[in-house]
């Protein structure tokens, strides 16, 4: 099937509805061309049941102008629109997109507690599929990045979903010309400084000339890697419980060096949200190693904290404001 093809949409949202989500429902709708087709495409098939969440980071100066836009459509089609203004603040070190993303979903989360949806979608596609994982490839990422994104997850006791994962973005502007739709383009779009952008307008088209079924064999990469890491998090559970919370030094001593790593990041990122470097994770090991003395210390910068010897565990703990972990 040719990657513009309509028809890729409507197989896609036919084998989301087979799935039963929970109703009603909210879609995050930006007002550009892949949140338009599912917010069309939803509204449709559940008429009643959706309703649409925008979220104004204010990053831009046409900002204002997508949040008119998204009220004009949402009146056309009888839509419930919700609008949230963030602020969006990057530390020192952090992306401006990082920062953005963390807003968002905070926005997302109290949205569902203020409606009570449940179910709530969003409309990354088989495109931004690709660009994700190549950007982990050029990273030098670990299975968590090469799984890229999942279709589903849950989250603070909602579940998100990705219905249009294995669509071409091609597919959803072809689906929306073919209704007479409109959208708008994000000026950032096209702005050469982001590396994903360079990606989309000149790797994809390449890559679509010497491996046509890239998407499809891409994705399937990505699904190998979320599923050995769905063990590797199993694995590191049961390790955990071995070792204790917060891990025993000895009992981490006596794991190979691998389910050692596996199990300290499960622990930092399950119990304080935090993900070490390799090269902070690498000394942390060498000084696990180390430890072999009752008066030996641990003391070393992860994250936004420190990790420290207390007695016989290990003891993680936020920086002060403004020490950024020093």
């Amino acid at each position: 099937m040719p990657a513009a093809d309509p028809k890729r949409v409507d197989r896609a949202m036919d084998a989301f509805a087979a799935q039963q989500p929970a109703l009603p429902l909210a879609v995050t709708y930006s007002g550009g061309a892949d949140s338009s087709a599912l917010l069309r495409a939803c509204a449709a098939r559940w008429p009643g049941q959706v309703s649409a969440w925008h979220v104004n980071h204010g990053l831009q100066a046409a900002a204002d102008d997508f949040v008119a836009h998204c009220r004009q459509v949402c009146q056309q089609l009888a839509l419930t629109l919700h609008v949230r203004r963030v602020q969006v603040r990057a530390g020192r070190g952090d992306s401006v997109e990082d920062a953005a993303r963390v807003a968002r979903y905070a926005a997302f989360d109290a949205l569902a507690r203020e409606t009570g949806v449940r179910t709530v979608l969003l409309a990354q596609h088989a495109d931004d599929q690709v660009e994700t994982l190549l950007l982990a490839l050029s990273r030098g990422a670990g299975l968590p990045g090469l799984a890229a994104m999942p279709a589903r997850w849950r989250r603070h006791g909602v579940d998100f979903w990705r219905p249009l994962l294995a669509v071409p973005g091609a597919a959803l502007r072809s689906w929306l010309q073919a209704s007479g739709s409109t959208w708008i383009e994000d000026p950032s779009n096209t702005q050469g400084t982001f590396v994903r952008n360079r990606i989309r307008r000149q790797l994809l088209p390449m890559l679509e000339e010497v491996f046509p079924a890239f998407r499809t064999t891409f994705a399937r990469s990505a699904a190998h890697a979320a599923q050995a890491q769905r063990i590797l998090v199993e694995v590191a559970a049961q390790d955990l419980q071995a070792c204790g919370v917060p891990p025993r030094i000895a009992a981490l001593q006596r794991l190979s060096r691998a389910r050692q790593a596996n199990v300290l990041r499960h622990w930092l990122l399950v119990e304080h949200g935090q993900t070490p470097t390799a090269a902070q994770l690498a000394e942390l090991q060498s000084q696990i190693r180390a430890c072999t003395t009752r008066g030996h210390r641990i003391d070393i910068r992860v994250g936004t904290g420190r990790l420290r010897r207390a007695a016989g565990s290990l003891a993680w703990q936020p920086s002060a404001p403004g020490t950024a972990g020093d």
